[in-house]
């Protein structure tokens, strides 16, 4: 089993739709907000079961407004369309980021 790399670094462009990613292996990731927020790691997203999992649409323009830290594992993202309850870990955002749109 791998570990997952350390990120060294979060990047939010300047329009806020993209967040780009450096790990300590040299890689580096890009995730779009939309992305990020309909794959939400949220029980509001994705429930208590996989079979609670909802699909959310309509997020094409949704932006990052801030993040805040949690902890040394992990960010809260807070995006424009109010939703601030998911905690990405490093684990998932690197997933997210190997992981095509």
């Amino acid at each position: 089993m791998t570990s997952t790399p350390w990120p060294l670094e979060l990047r939010v462009d300047a329009a806020r739709q993209w967040l780009s990613l450096s790990f300590e292996n040299g890689e580096q990731k890009r995730v779009s907000a939309e992305k990020l927020r309909v794959e939400s790691p949220s029980a509001e997203v994705q429930g208590h079961t996989p079979s609670q999992k909802i699909h959310v649409v309509g997020k094409e323009n949704v932006k990052i407004m801030n993040m805040e830290p949690v902890g040394h594992y992990a960010v809260r993202i807070i995006f424009d369309d109010g939703h601030d309850t998911g905690i990405y870990t490093w684990k998932y955002l690197y997933e997210l980021g190997e992981n095509k749109e």
